[in-house]
């Protein structure tokens, strides 16, 4: 396993993280999920990600039963918060100083910890001041419950906002979690740029996209059973923009692209995205052990910049760029 620093800090995590959306609590049962879990150490990797909302609470549960035993300082946990949690209620949601105190409490709870390393912002609040978020967030880290602190999908102007006013409050912000793969690029004209001027790195989730970049799915045929395209929990939809037949032809091309540098077609699409060298780390999930052994095998993976053009040339005009879709995606109010 190869590691990177967090942001401008000190804090090094490793290049592959395992996370837990959309599988601990939900999609996989807790043996399954404790085996990925064990599978992921097994490979190296020391940074596992989750939030409060991914199964209201269980996902974090079962990802503190998995590391249960583990050494706590060898390991980088990081949670989040903003969505709904508990009985969706007024304030069970959003970055308010209420909600942000208590989910932090009620995270280190689940997880069965004293701190966390990075406690994220999933999304920015339209409905609060950033005075009070900050302020919050500056609390939580005096009070020694997290260590680090940052985002999630925040836009540049955003980003450089919240980064000014944890500067007057004495901490910094380290890093944004975006969604980036090589067929969503949208962060790569403002948010990239914005970041490293600050010092900001990037925790990027879904680099494989929901699947689609592993070339399981293909054009014409039906979904695989039990895969994302077919889960109707969420990952259905989550995936549905990817799941035409001119983008999966075009991921079909990259075919002879990986297995020219040795790879599976996960692994090129991991590495794809820690090309970038403002990429701190990039998030997997797994719903089988197995696939984290492979996943992690991309840590490292140096891809030549002819192959860097090759797998442009092969996705073409499927690849989004629009830098407006971090903002246009955002929500416009607090959920419940």
């Amino acid at each position: 396993m190869h590691f990177r620093h967090l942001g401008r800090s000190g804090l090094k995590i490793s290049e592959i993280t395992y996370g837990n959306w959309l599988t601990h609590g939900s999609q996989v049962e807790d043996e399954t999920a404790t085996a990925c879990v064990r599978a992921a150490l097994d490979a190296g990797i020391t940074t596992f990600d989750t939030a409060d909302a991914y199964a209201n609470g269980a996902a974090e549960t079962v990802l503190g039963r998995a590391l249960q035993g583990e050494r706590r300082e060898s390991l980088e946990i990081l949670t989040k918060v903003y969505w709904p949690t508990g009985p969706g209620g007024p304030n069970d949601s959003g970055l308010s100083r209420k909600h942000v105190m208590e989910s932090i409490d009620a995270s280190l709870r689940r997880l069965g910890c004293d701190y966390v390393d990075l406690y994220q912002a999933h999304r920015y609040d339209t409905e609060t001041p950033l005075e009070e978020t900050m302020q919050a967030f500056a609390d939580v880290v005096r009070s020694g419950k997290a260590l680090y602190v940052g985002v999630s999908e925040w836009t540049a102007d955003q980003l450089r906002a919240g980064h000014e006013l944890a500067r007057q409050l004495g901490f910094q912000l380290v890093s944004n979690q975006p969604q980036y793969s090589a067929l969503w690029r949208v962060i790569e004209g403002e948010v990239v740029p914005t970041s490293r001027e600050l010092g900001i790195s990037q925790v990027v989730f879904s680099p494989v996209a929901q699947g689609v970049l592993t070339g399981k799915y293909r054009p014409g045929q039906q979904a695989p059973e039990g895969s994302r395209a077919t889960d109707a929990k969420g990952g259905k939809d989550m995936i549905a923009r990817w799941m035409s037949d001119d983008v999966l032809g075009r991921v079909q091309e990259l075919q002879p692209v990986a297995g020219d540098l040795g790879l599976s077609m996960a692994q090129l699409a991991i590495a794809w995205v820690l090309q970038n060298e403002d990429v701190a780390t990039a998030i997997i999930g797994a719903s089988r052990p197995e696939q984290v052994a492979d996943n992690a095998a991309a840590a490292g993976v140096e891809i030549p910049a002819d192959v860097m053009a090759r797998i442009d040339e092969a996705l073409g005009d499927a690849v989004v760029t629009d830098p407006g879709r971090t903002a246009q995606n955002a929500p416009q109010q607090r959920p419940s």
